[in-house]
C-alpha cells in the first residue's frame, strides 16, 4: 500500500540515566532531505541516525528533533588533587609555626584553595549511547511509519475511486465516438447537396471524405492507452514500494491522452466528457504529490 510523505512520530527512553526524546516530522519533497537537530556535543551520532532513517524513508523533507535531559544523569566526577592538598597542608603548617599562630586549617577551607578539587564530566560510552539513541529512533520511525501508512490508505481509496470515474468516462467516449463519424457523414452529404443543388452525388467521394475525417477524429488508440494507464496505476498503488515518481509520470501520460482526445474531437458531448476526465486526473495529480 502506498505511503504518504507527510507524517509525525515520536519515542522516548533513557541511556545511562540520560533522558532521550526523538520526534520526526516530514512534508513532501522531491528527494529525501533529512535534517537532525541535536545538541552539538552529540553531533557524532548524526551519521548513524541518518543511515537508519534512509532505510525507512526515500522521499520527503524530514526534520528530526533530539532532546537530551541530563538532569538525572550521574555523570559528574569530583577528584581530589592529593599531592597538591598535602603541599597546602605542609605549607600552611610551616607558615603557622613561623608566625607562631594557631593552625586552624579545616578540610572545608582546604577544599576551597585553588585546584584542590576538580569537577569533571564522566566520559560517556559513545558506542552504547549510539545504540540506545538508534533504538529509540527506530521506535519513533515505526510510529511515524504507521501514520504515513494510514494517510496512504486514504489516498489509495481516493485515487481508486477517481480511476473508476475516469474509466466510466472513457466508456462514454468509446460509445459516443462512432456516432460523431456517422453524424458528420450525414451533415457532409446534406451540405454538398444543398450547395450543388444536385441530389445525385458521388457516394464514393462522400465516403472518402468521411473516412478521412474518421481517421483524424478516431480516438481508439488514445482510449486503449488511457485504459492501460489506469490499469498500471491500480497495480502501482497496491505496491509497498516507493512509487511516487512513477505515478507522477503516469499522470502526465494520462493527461496527454486526454488532451489528444479533446483536440481530435469537436463533438460537444465528448468535449464535455474530456473536461471531466481532466478534472479527475488533476485531482489524482494533487494527491500523488504527497505519495512517497
Amino acid at each position: 500500500m502506498i505511503k504518504s510523505m507527510t507524517g509525525y512520530g515520536s519515542a522516548s527512553g533513557t541511556s545511562d540515566k540520560l533522558g532521550i526524546k526523538i520526534e520526526l516530522r516530514s512534508v513532501n519533497n522531491r528527494y529525501l532531505d533529512c535534517s537532525i537537530r541535536i545538541p552539538r556535543v552529540y553531533t557524532a551520532l548524526e551519521d548513524g541516525m541518518k543511515a537508519l532513517i534512509q532505510k525507512t524513508v526515500t522521499r520527503g523533507k524530514v526534520d528530526v528533533y533530539v532532546t537530551l535531559d541530563a538532569s538525572r544523569a550521574d555523570d559528574t566526577v569530583i577528584s581530589v588533587n592529593k599531592p597538591l592538598a598535602q603541599a597546602y597542608v605542609d605549607a600552611i603548617g610551616e607558615l603557622a609555626q613561623f608566625i607562631e599562630m594557631k593552625n586552624d586549617l579545616t578540610a572545608y577551607a582546604l577544599s576551597r584553595l585553588p585546584d584542590v578539587l576538580t569537577v569533571e564530566k564522566k566520559q560517556a560510552d559513545t558506542d552504547q549511547l549510539a545504540r540506545d539513541v538508534n533504538g529509540i529512533l527506530a521506535e519513533a520511525l515505526a510510529d511515524y511509519d504507521r501514520m504515513r501508512a494510514a494517510e496512504g490508505e486514504k489516498m489509495h481509496d481516493d485515487i481508486s475511486a477517481r480511476l473508476d470515474s475516469i474509466e466510466g468516462f472513457v466508456s462514454q467516449v468509446e460509445q459516443r465516438s462512432p456516432q460523431t463519424v456517422r453524424e458528420y457523414r450525414e451533415r457532409l452529404l446534406a451540405k454538398m447537396r444543398d450547395v450543388l443543388g444536385n441530389s445525385s452525388l458521388d457516394e464514393n467521394r462522400i465516403l472518402l471524405e468521411a473516412a478521412i475525417y474518421a481517421d483524424k477524429v478516431a480516438v481508439d488508440e488514445e482510449t486503449v492507452r488511457l485504459r492501460s494507464h489506469i490499469s498500471q496505476m491500480r497495480t502501482m498503488i497496491e505496491s509497498c514500494e516507493p512509487i511516487g515518481r512513477k505515478l507522477d509520470f503516469l499522470v502526465q501520460e494520462m493527461n496527454r491522452e486526454a488532451n489528444t482526445i479533446g483536440s481530435k474531437c469537436t463533438d460537444l458531448a465528448i468535449t464535455g466528457i474530456v473536461v471531466e476526465i481532466k478534472g479527475e486526473i488533476e485531482k489524482i495529480r494533487e494527491q500523488i504529490q504527497n505519495v512517497e
